[in-house]
């Protein structure tokens, strides 16, 4: 089992009071708490190798050295075959955004593209983008009394016209852990490529982007606890074909053809940090096998969190919890969670948290689809990771009840 105070003592701002008290970190749905070895590697490279690629001197074949070891190691987080499958982006939507653009390349009226309703817009929003090339979106729909997807029969959804199913792999919103692979299997047997949203899965377990079947799937790594950059993940086949723009320098092999421009090597090396930092969670071995370790110890530490903090806010009478809340089920989401106080403006429920210390979220938080099939316009929303504890839950809870009365 993941020990949290050995995991907390690598994160400084973790340090911080607010008004007399420890600051409670809620709100890692949207960035989480960088471990020390994440700053450090900002300030070994920028002090000692800040250059640009592809020169003869030290600090260039440095930087060239440096990309190298980021591509691997994001392979080795993911399961990917090779480091050459590693696509380094600005974040998550701008790389999703690049490959609708290169699709629209390759699609035309009647192709059909098939997302769901629990989806955050970055998982949306570029699809859409193709319907005004006549591009047909479905969306398996969402069942409103737990927030899960209702998958059965989703294979009518397909037909020898889809073409992409894109899926998220956790709701960023309501927790919700998607089965993937059921989804995966659907989509390649109806000759589909599947893309996978992770960015909210990331930080709570494991990725085996073979064991999901995933032929593209992105993530972000300020929500694992690293720096502000998105990564994709593609298999080889797959880049190479998709046409994308880009500057003849970088030309036309991936993943370079992906990356135009100068990438960002500072967040490069605080990625390198973060990496170690989560290996050294794991016993000693390879990095892959220890990052998986790792990974599966944090999803079972998490556990405990998500009981706490689920079945604590169920029991409030004025407190609506959205999702799932059957204890028997709790191991079908993340510890994120969407609520409402009978009475109360989610967002003056978050300033009311944060005059108390705990740093929260109030709104749709980018869900527009599920917020819309939900019929309700904003939520609260709290969101644990590792370095969370028991007690923190405890005393949030305790303000909740302050709140509700």
């Amino acid at each position: 089992m993941l020990d949290p105070a050995k995991a907390r003592s690598h994160f400084p701002s973790l340090a911080r009071s607010y008004n007399g008290e420890p600051l409670l970190y809620f709100d890692n749905p949207a960035g989480t708490q960088v471990p020390r070895e994440t700053v450090e590697g900002y300030a070994a490279y920028l002090g000692h190798s800040n250059a640009n690629v592809g020169g003869p001197f030290v600090t260039s074949r440095e930087t060239d050295e440096l990309i190298a070891r980021a591509r691997q190691t994001m392979a080795d987080m993911l399961g990917a075959a090779s480091s050459q499958e590693i696509v380094f982006g600005p974040n998550m939507t701008s790389l999703t955004f690049q490959l609708s653009h290169a699709l629209a390349r390759r699609l035309g009226p009647g192709d059909e593209i098939i997302t769901t309703e629990l989806e955050h817009d970055a998982n949306v929003a570029p699809w859409l983008a193709l319907a005004e090339r006549g591009v047909v979106i479905k969306r398996i729909p969402l069942r409103t009394d737990d927030v899960t997807l209702d998958v059965h029969g989703v294979d009518a959804l397909f037909s020898r016209r889809t073409r992409l199913l894109a899926v998220g792999y956790a709701s960023n919103a309501f927790g919700t852990i998607n089965d993937v692979r059921l989804l995966a299997e659907v989509a390649h047997a109806h000759g589909a490529v599947v893309f996978v949203d992770a960015v909210h899965y990331g930080p709570h377990g494991p990725i085996d982007v073979g064991a999901l079947g995933a032929d593209l799937l992105a993530c972000s790594a300020y929500k694992f606890f690293g720096p502000h950059l998105g990564i994709l993940y593609g298999r080889q086949e797959v880049l190479d074909q998709l046409p994308v723009s880009h500057v003849r320098p970088a030309g036309d092999a991936a993943p370079e053809k992906w990356e135009t421009g100068t990438k960002n090597h500072e967040a490069l090396a605080g990625l390198l940090g973060t990496i170690s930092y989560l290996s050294s969670l794991a016993d000693h071995g390879p990095q892959r096998a220890a990052l998986q370790q790792s990974m599966h110890r944090i999803r079972e530490y998490e556990q405990l969190l998500v009981r706490r903090l689920v079945l604590g806010l169920a029991a409030m009478p004025r407190v609506r919890v959205f999702g799932i809340t059957d204890p028997a089920d709790l191991e079908r989401r993340v510890p994120t969670v969407s609520f409402l106080v009978d009475g109360l403006d989610p967002y003056d429920g978050a300033r009311r948290l944060a005059e108390r210390g705990i740093c929260s979220w109030s709104g749709n938080h980018y869900a527009v689809e599920p917020l819309r099939r939900l019929q309700v316009p904003a939520t609260q929303r709290v969101g644990l990771v590792h370095y969370n504890t028991e007690l923190e839950i405890d005393r949030f809870l305790e303000a909740v009840a302050e709140i509700a009365e």
